[in-house]
């Protein structure tokens, strides 16, 4: 009895090693989740850590040392009101990635809420999905807009409308998975069972729809610091002289011509960031469905 145990546990050992092999050559054969991901780390560990051992003000004008150019004491140069871009960038980048972060992770909750309630109900899909159809149906910049003309210009009040703006998609998302795992052997043996909607909703349909939604996540994450950089450059969104890559792009409207320094490096970063969470949301996906073109390759 005992060596049947010790054989079925090293099978078992075996086993898991093997998955744990197959997980890490997928892992290593995709570049772009690997990039991505390095990217992205780069990015957030250095908005969070340089302004934590950095004493520069943001905000601190220094007139003489108006639109500098890149040098030793200012590695991007200064703008028009002397502030030092560098730093401005990096306290710029935190309010992205806070934006952008609390946009994805709040769409998500909301999406998964109404798409499971809309998949399994009848009556709440027929509500719901008209409710986000119509939403859809608004460009999500003149609906943020909108909203934010209503609510007024804050960085809570930008979370808010690109939260309204991006939850219809992901409601839409998790509707389309969950109505497929509706339909699985294992949810109808559970309704005879008789379990609660409740339960199976959060714990037999709830898990297949994350793989999916976690792609779509970090594309959310991606198009809402995209979104906020407009709203700021358009002025209506995080306020003013609050750091953020928008405004900072606006402002330099004025001096580009004789210090395109700051209007280059404050989009770069945006491009970085964004182009970071793209490759990141491409190689997930590769990642945790073999039946894309890159898993089917591997």
């Amino acid at each position: 009895m005992r060596l049947g145990q010790k054989h079925t546990s090293s099978v078992s050992e075996a086993i898991l090693k093997e998955q744990r092999q197959l997980r890490m050559e997928r892992l290593l054969a995709s570049p772009g989740l690997i990039i991505g991901l390095v990217g992205f780390l780069v990015i957030l560990l250095t908005a969070v850590l340089i302004p934590l051992f950095s004493s520069v003000d943001p905000n601190a004008m220094v007139v003489s040392e108006r639109l500098k150019p890149p040098s030793g004491e200012h590695f991007f140069g200064t703008d028009e009101l002397g502030r030092d871009l560098f730093t401005r960038i990096m306290y710029g980048a935190r309010v992205s990635l806070w934006v952008g972060g609390s946009v994805a992770v709040f769409s998500c909750i909301l999406g998964i809420i109404f798409g499971l309630y809309a998949s399994y109900f009848k009556i709440l899909d027929q509500i719901l999905m008209r409710i986000c159809d119509g939403l859809i149906a608004i460009p999500g910049i003149l609906l943020a807009i909108a909203l934010i003309a209503a609510l007024g210009t804050s960085s809570w009040n930008v979370i808010l409308a690109l939260v309204i703006v991006y939850t219809p998609s992901v409601a839409r998302t998790v509707r389309a998975s969950a109505m497929v795992i509706r339909e699985q052997t294992y949810v109808e043996a559970a309704k005879v069972q008789g379990f609660s909607d409740f339960r199976i909703l959060w714990k037999l349909i709830l898990p297949g729809v994350i793989s999916p939604l976690t792609v779509q996540a970090s594309f959310i994450f991606a198009q809402a610091i995209i979104s906020e950089a407009s709203l700021s450059f358009l002025g209506a969104g995080v306020p003013a002289p609050a750091a953020s890559w928008g405004n900072m792009l606006q402002a330099s409207k004025q001096v580009i011509s004789k210090a395109p320094w700051t209007m280059i490096f404050p989009g770069a970063a945006v491009v970085l960031c964004v182009l970071s969470l793209n490759l990141l949301g491409d190689g997930l996906r590769d990642f945790m469905d073999p039946r894309t073109k890159g898993g089917a390759k591997r």
